[in-house]
């Protein structure tokens, strides 16, 4: 009788002893305020609605965090080159995306993929190669949407990347978004289930395409970005292995079309909302028209960086506002490396830093009205321009992880708005709720009606 006793009494001090330790972390110095919540699940479900100051603990799935809303604390994690900190993602993110995704990848490994998809999606390949097509299939996309609904930007991005448009690739879609930060369940029927098998589907053609390209690669004389990969893998002393050459191919498609996609129907819908800002934007764009030198010729880069210079200031700002208040990626995650000491708090190593940027966008002590599109918003409270990259305005993220595929967005957007204002009118019909799964979607789509201008 005695003995079951003790094995009570040893098992309630032990379980006491552990909630203790898990809401008190050791730690060599001043921790950031904040609770650790419920042993394992943390604070998970009320995360985003704690209220801590701008850098608090917390925890996440069984992760000892720290919440930062902090415009310097943003800036200087972003600004290590892998020294303090490193990129970070959830266990069943790397599931999802590939354990050797570039998102997760460090050092010399991270500069390699990155210097791969600047080879695509850079400043110097737009220029030389994509605006015309790109500019070509916007607007023959545009002009079904009467009758169906085509994946622009989708579709181009899966032509760059593999040469052809292959419609089973595009079947992951939705799965991949609901499931991409879940928890991770691996049972029939859960949101992280039907992930896993739709990315599985999508990782099979990727390869079996793979495999089918390299008997004709040295054939090839126009490259695509499948071609470019094959041939890294095939240098001598290359570092890029199959699989994370298979997992590069299969994280950009969505990348690129999560980000873009959902930008250029927040840009309609706020330029909806804002007549004076769209009709000094269709004067601007039809300026240019009028000032081509060839008549019905497409869109030329130098037109385009005049948009984000002088002559079509109204553009780019509308853009800014747009993934301002967007917030397409609602944080960034860092893995500290070594013990962290700032504003007089100490992060310990192996925490994680969630970096919140919304926190920042959206601070009415660093922007006057900050829920409000202001397209004449050319710099926050303090006077400092909005600037990819600062620490005011980190929509394409900041340091040497900026977006590689920043440019590429931007460029995108603009052609697309460039056309549309230019050609079409358009009437919404009915506006979609934007509900975030982790990225922003419209749950029940945004639907508007297009009527071209020569007919009208």
């Amino acid at each position: 009788m005695l003995y079951p006793l003790l094995c009570l009494i040893v098992l309630f001090l032990s379980i006491v002893l552990w909630i203790y330790h898990w809401k008190n972390p050791r730690c060599n110095g001043k921790l950031s305020p904040g609770s650790m919540g419920l042993p394992v699940v943390g604070e998970s479900f009320q995360l985003f609605t704690l209220q801590y100051g701008s850098l608090f603990k917390s925890s996440l799935v069984d992760r000892q965090i720290v919440v930062s809303t902090d415009t310097d604390v943003n800036r200087f994690i972003f600004q290590q080159k892998g020294k303090l900190v490193q990129s970070w993602y959830m266990d069943s993110f790397d599931d999802i995306v590939g354990k050797e995704n570039i998102l997760s990848s460090h050092g010399f490994l991270h500069k390699c993929l990155r210097n791969l998809i600047l080879n695509l999606f850079g400043s110097e390949s737009l220029k030389e190669k994509h605006v015309s097509e790109m500019e070509e299939l916007t607007s023959k996309h545009v002009g079904l949407w009467s009758c169906q609904q085509p994946s622009m930007i989708y579709d181009f991005t899966v032509r760059k990347l593999f040469g052809c448009n292959n419609e089973k690739l595009r079947g992951c879609n939705s799965a991949f978004l609901d499931g991409l930060i879940s928890f991770p369940l691996n049972i029939p029927g859960t949101a992280y289930w039907k992930c896993l098998q739709g990315c599985n589907k999508v990782m099979r053609v990727i390869k079996i395409m793979s495999e089918e390209r390299r008997e004709t690669l040295t054939k090839k004389q126009d490259k695509d970005f499948l071609d470019v990969v094959l041939e890294e893998m095939n240098k001598a002393g290359t570092i890029l292995s199959e699989q994370t050459a298979l997992d590069l191919l299969f994280a950009l498609p969505f990348a690129a079309f999560e980000s873009a996609s959902s930008a250029v129907v927040l840009a309609l819908q706020y330029l909806q909302s804002n007549p004076l800002a769209l009709a000094e934007q269709t004067q601007e764009h039809e300026t240019i028209l009028r000032e081509r030198e060839t008549k019905g010729s497409g869109i030329t880069w130098k037109e385009y960086k005049s948009m984000t210079l002088t002559h079509m200031v109204s553009l780019m700002s509308n853009l800014q506002q747009t993934i301002r208040l967007g917030n397409i990626v609602t944080a960034i995650f860092r893995k500290v490396v070594k013990d962290i000491e700032i504003k007089d708090y100490k992060i310990p190593a192996g925490w994680i830093i969630l970096a919140c940027t919304p926190a920042v966008h959206l601070n009415p002590t660093k922007y006057e009205d900050p829920l409000t599109f202001n397209p004449c918003m050319k710099t926050n409270k303090q006077g400092r321009e909005l600037n990819a990259g600062s620490k005011f305005f980190m929509g394409f993220g900041s340091g040497v992880r900026l977006c590689a595929g920043a440019e590429f967005v931007k460029l995108q957007i603009s052609i697309f708005l460039h056309h549309f204002c230019t050609n079409y009118r358009w009437t919404v019909m009915k506006e979609g709720k934007a509900v975030r799964q982790p990225g922003l979607v419209f749950s029940d789509g945004f639907h508007v009606q297009i009527l071209n201008k020569k007919f009208i």
